[in-house]
């Protein structure tokens, strides 16, 4: 079975390192870390970065890597927001889902102050510039700072200027209630199995609850994570990765 790992912004493939590793300890051999375009891979031409060009993206590459095959696939921050544009359009690509961030499609989801400011006309461009002029250096440190290890704080500072392009056209075309609308058509939907990932201390998905709320009205497992923030595959990486296989595990016959 194919296990896709699929994180979001402003990130790279490293995040996964440490969890990669522990799931392989764990017998998981046939693992694909898959970068969207602009956080880690290349921009295809005339690429406009919205919300419903990242789920055709994923939606294609699930379907190639597959080949015919449902995978399972695990998503992190934006990264889960594109698997539940996929879910949405092509559930029978998916054997299983895991992710994290499920309140973003809670119909009261408020989007966090961040992504409020890149939404706003001329503020957004302002605060992508003030982070362009950044170093690496000091956009590592605040990476390490909010919860990232060291080797993907480096590599997401490495990878930032293609990041930057596609930042604001993601976050605008996803203003409410884009999300909430989302979230409403996958509680409308037969799902495949899923694993909701909630770290309790996320500032990103909205009020404690949500995520178990949704993960009620989806039909999908909830599993919290205690005094882990965002990035709990590098802070928890071990506890992660037996969560994932012993989800995976449940789901043979």
């Amino acid at each position: 079975m194919t296990t896709i790992l699929v994180h979001g912004n402003p990130e790279t493939d490293a995040i996964w390192a440490e969890v990669a590793g522990e799931l392989i300890d764990r017998g998981v051999d046939d693992l694909v870390l898959l970068s969207p375009p602009g956080f880690g891979a290349q921009l295809p031409d005339q690429w406009g970065a919205t919300q419903i060009e990242y789920r055709d993206w994923l939606t294609g590459a699930v379907e190639t890597i597959g080949g015919g095959t449902p995978v399972d696939i695990v998503g992190h921050d934006w990264g889960a927001g594109h698997v539940f544009g996929l879910l949405a359009v092509s559930p029978h690509l998916v054997r299983s889902w895991a992710c994290d961030c499920l309140g973003l499609v809670h119909p009261d989801y408020v989007w966090h102050e961040m992504a409020q400011l890149w939404q706003t006309p001329d503020v957004g461009e302002q605060v992508v510039s003030t982070m362009m002029s950044h170093t690496n250096e000091e956009r590592s440190s605040m990476m390490t700072d909010l919860g990232m290890n060291k080797f993907a704080a480096a590599d997401v500072a490495d990878s930032f200027d293609s990041m930057a392009e596609c930042i604001l056209p993601l976050y605008r075309s996803a203003a409410q209630p884009v999300m909430a609308n989302l979230g409403r058509t996958l509680c409308d939907l037969d799902l495949p199995p899923g694993l909701v990932i909630d770290p309790s201390d996320d500032p990103y998905v909205g009020p404690t609850g949500r995520a178990l709320e949704m993960a009620v009205q989806l039909g999908a497992q909830h599993r919290p994570l205690v005094g882990v923030g965002h990035w709990w595959m590098c802070q928890r990486a071990a506890t992660a990765a037996q969560l994932l296989v012993d989800f995976w595990k449940g789901l043979e016959p």
